[in-house]
């Protein structure tokens, strides 16, 4: 009895022992597909930053830089009211959410859309030592950075662009870095789930039916408060992820436009995450393995 009792604590502690070494293989083989990432990244870097850029820069100068040079400028914009007539202010937490949404969802649909296209690169990616689920994981966390390098950028064209600078406060530096990183992950986990829910050739369908409808319904030119005279429109939005986006960064960059509770946004932003996770996950495991 003595010495089975020892065979089974060896064992017991080879097994102890191989669980970090199998950690340890993860977690290199984690870092290498998302430093490959970041190479592929690097060279095309300007393709990217034009990308990001050029839609919130032409919003900009014709909405806060034309429009206010214009006699009728101030009603085309009558949510700038509530920022003491610039609109620039609104704009400001908006763009960027956009900024971040875009990004995530160009990050993931439309290499999925390639790679899983006929020529199947995704295999190629999932043959490395990784679980399968976590090859779509790493593809979140690289959206992610793209898209905190994208409201990076946006902050400054966003804030001198406008005729009018937009008044910007950060309250809580905490609550700015962590409102960033959920909606950056929601972005990328967003763009999962429509990558492999969707054939690739429908890629471009899936943005002009879904990503530009739930952008100008997700309180990117107007608060969520704005919605009250429209209350079924206001309770409607609330299934939309962008609107949480929107609303935590104006609740941290703007804090003196309404905006939800900030306990509900990360709420939401939480919520949305873990679900958008959940499908994309299940849908990257059916499109590899199916």
């Amino acid at each position: 009895m003595t010495e089975l009792a020892e065979v089974e604590a060896g064992r017991a502690q080879v097994s102890r022992s191989e669980k970090p070494s199998k950690m340890m293989q993860y977690a290199r083989a984690f870092a290498g597909l998302f430093v490959r990432d970041l190479h592929v990244l690097r060279r095309e870097f300007l393709p990217f930053i034009i990308r990001v850029c050029m839609n919130p820069l032409l919003f900009l100068f014709v909405f806060t830089y034309v429009i206010p040079h214009m006699s009728a400028g101030a009603a085309m914009n009558p949510t700038g009211a509530m920022a003491g007539g610039a609109f620039s202010t609104v704009l400001l937490p908006g763009l960027m959410a956009v900024a971040i949404m875009f990004s995530g969802i160009a990050a993931v649909a439309l290499p999925l859309a390639q790679e899983f296209g006929i020529t199947r690169e995704i295999d190629d990616r999932v043959m490395c030592p990784l679980p399968v689920p976590a090859v779509a994981i790493e593809k979140i966390c690289f959206s992610a950075v793209q898209s905190v390098i994208a409201a990076c950028f946006v902050f400054p064209l966003a804030y001198y662009v406008p005729a009018t600078h937009p008044v910007a406060h950060v309250s809580s530096w905490p609550f700015l870095f962590v409102v960033i990183a959920l909606a950056s992950l929601t972005a990328g986990a967003l763009g999962l789930t429509i990558g492999t829910s969707v054939k690739p050739q429908q890629i471009g369908l899936i943005f002009g039916v879904v990503v530009i409808p739930i952008t100008f319904l997700g309180c990117v030119y107007y608060p969520w408060a704005a919605l009250t005279p429209i209350r079924w429109l206001q309770v409607g939005v609330l299934i939309n992820p962008i609107v949480y986006m929107s609303e935590g960064l104006r609740a941290a960059l703007t804090p003196s436009l309404p905006h939800m509770n900030p306990i509900f946004i990360v709420s939401m932003l939480v919520a949305s995450l873990c679900l958008l996770t959940w499908m994309g996950v299940r849908g990257f495991l059916r499109r590899v393995i199916g």
